[in-house]
């Protein structure tokens, strides 16, 4: 799994390659843990995970976005999801996280 963070006018984009599994969760969890600090410090309030080229996600890793959207809520930044491929679209309705969090089909901001 790689993850890439990039500082946008209005967002944090943090686009995610790979699988979020065993082996990588602590990883990802610090990744977005970055992006919301770096969202703060900006004074931008959204973070955007880019979901496309993920190929799939583990139990822990969807904790990692429970803990995250926590996080984000103490710091005043909100945690989005962006893009989810099939694999990740059945990934969060099963787990209902689909209800939990905001999917947009791209990673633009709409207001």
């Amino acid at each position: 799994m790689d993850y890439f963070l990039d500082r946008r006018e209005d967002a944090v984009i943090v686009a995610v390659h790979g699988r979020v599994d065993e082996a990588s969760w602590e990883s990802f969890g610090a990744g977005l843990s970055e992006a919301i600090q770096q969202a703060q410090q900006s004074g931008l309030g959204d973070v955007i995970i880019d979901l496309q080229k993920l190929d799939y996600m583990s139990s822990r890793g969807l904790r990692v976005l429970t803990v995250a959207k926590r996080q984000g809520q103490e710091a005043s930044v909100t945690i989005s999801l962006a893009s989810p491929n099939e694999v990740m679209r059945e990934i969060l309705a099963i787990s209902r996280y689909d209800k939990l969090f905001t999917i947009t089909e791209t990673i633009e901001i709409r207001r």
